[in-house]
């Protein structure tokens, strides 16, 4: 036992850095210094008295950088028991902190979701992500944990939805959505599949209902769900007997009664929901009862969309309309991402060259060093430097799945994926946005998007997963002496 202490000390001490991912860190330093170069042509003055003057954005986030590699050395140098030890006081910390900005916050662009001293402001919910990681690895790293188990399950989700819930409040919904990257973890772990796609079925059933008319959705899902019916059972014309049927009792309603074709519709399916329902118990037909759940739920989730969509504020139905193209105006809604795409699409194959581009020396582009960031990778890089940087990005993530895989232990495991996750869901919202794909959230990109609060934050997440796949290597290394 002695020995085996002595050992451990020994390498937590001694070849600590040699047992680090290089691979990984050098993907993160690089990122970053791209992030730096990027923030300094958006930022860069050279009629400036002083280029060194800490009132340019891009010596801030230089500052910034030199800041969290002190951070992350000490990350790494700590015993990584702590991070399973501390694990519930740093959440609790974490929650204490949105409730803190909550109530005696700054309000910067509409969410009241920063803490203010004197010139530097901090965004709590970028380390409420590092808290969430690390409670998230703690419990499901429990001896007794079984993501089968609904109480296990719960307390997954208590996890997840507790400063979800009070991002929204500080009507900070983007980024309140990236705790929606612990999904994956979740599937990574051995949850059913079959929970994610009400999921998936909700946000679809929530576009559907912005863009059509409710009976023509229901229409569709009625073809859909026969054709289901006749691949399941194999059984042709009972089932579009079934759908004529439908239709033909929906429309003799719609005629005989003062209810709208809406309306009708709704009835009839209805109760032709609860008649199928039935007849599948009793023929133990039970494939036929998820389709028949998931017809149900749409009937009496889309009358409740719009009610939903009226609740969100004006600037989050602009995005979303915007998005959806219900609402085509170039030169207000839709000014940030149609001068994004013009940024992006005029640097070509190879760029215009490192502070050249015009879109973002000119100020055509908002938020260029935060938000938009990418629109300078793409007018000054071109697609080539576009592809390098997303490539970064993807081996970034790839490997700290890898060192997830790598750790024998639960609570390594899942906190790697957990970072791998926020990641992904970072770089997919914000570089989608930029070209259009997303609606515009305000989520910034990883480690270049402009930021004390979001290097910092990012810095420690992904050092304690480094730190956390040291260990395995220092026992590796060890074992072989």
């Amino acid at each position: 036992m002695i020995s085996e202490y002595n050992m451990s000390s020994r390498g937590a001490n001694t070849s600590l850095f040699g047992a680090v991912d290089k691979l990984a860190l050098g993907l993160y330093i690089a990122i970053v210094l791209i992030g730096v170069m990027c923030i300094t042509s958006a930022s860069y003055e050279p009629e400036s008295a002083n280029i060194f003057s800490l009132s340019h954005n891009y010596m801030k986030q230089i500052m910034w950088l030199a800041i969290s590699s002190v951070v992350a050395t000490v990350v790494l140098l700590l015993d990584r028991r702590l991070f399973h030890m501390f694990a519930y006081p740093v959440y609790i910390a974490g929650i204490l902190m949105l409730l803190g900005a909550l109530f005696f916050g700054r309000e910067v662009n509409g969410a009241k979701a920063w803490f203010e001293f004197g010139s530097v402001r901090i965004q709590p919910v970028e380390f409420v992500k590092i808290a969430t990681a690390l409670m998230m690895a703690r419990i499901m790293s429990d001896y007794a944990f079984n993501i089968k188990r609904l109480p296990d399950l719960i307390k997954v989700a208590a996890v997840i939805i507790l400063p979800f819930g009070i991002i929204v409040l500080q009507n900070d919904t983007g980024s309140g959505l990236v705790l929606g990257a612990f999904l994956f973890v979740l599937y990574r772990e051995g949850l059913t599949k079959y929970i994610y796609f009400p999921i998936i079925f909700t946000v679809v059933l929530f576009v559907a209902a912005l863009i059509f008319d409710p009976v023509v959705i229901f229409i569709t899902l009625l073809v859909m769900f026969t054709l289901y019916n006749m691949f399941k059972t194999r059984e042709l014309f009972g089932h579009i007997r079934f759908f004529c049927l439908v239709v033909l009792l929906s429309l003799l309603l719609t005629l005989t009664t003062p209810l709208s074709g809406y309306a009708s519709l709704m009835v009839v399916c209805g109760v032709a929901a609860v008649v199928l329902a039935v007849l599948a118990l009793k023929t133990r037909t039970l494939m036929l009862l998820w389709p028949i759940a998931m017809f149900v739920y749409a009937m009496l989730f889309v009358p409740l969309a719009d009610s939903l969509f009226s609740h969100l504020e004006p600037h989050q139905k602009n995005r979303i309309l915007t998005f959806v193209g219900l609402v085509d105006d170039p030169r207000n809604v839709g000014y940030n991402v149609n001068q994004s795409k013009i940024a992006i699409g005029s640097g070509g194959m190879w760029g215009k060259g490192f502070m050249e581009g015009t879109q973002i020396k000119y100020d055509y582009v908002p938020e260029k060093h935060t938000d938009f960031i990418f629109c300078i990778v793409g007018e000054e890089w071109g697609f080539v430097g576009s592809f390098i940087v997303v490539a970064l990005y993807a081996a970034l993530i790839l490997r700290l799945m890898r060192m997830g895989e790598r750790i024998k232990e639960p609570f390594g495991r899942v906190y790697c994926y957990s970072v791998a996750a926020i990641l992904l869901l970072h770089v997919l919202v914000n570089v989608g946005m930029t070209i259009g794909l997303m609606p515009v959230m305000g989520i910034p990109l990883p480690l270049m998007s402009y930021g004390g609060s979001s290097l910092m934050a990012f810095t420690i997440l992904i050092m304690i997963a480094i730190r956390l796949d040291a260990s395995t290597s220092e026992k590796d290394i060890y074992s072989s002496l």
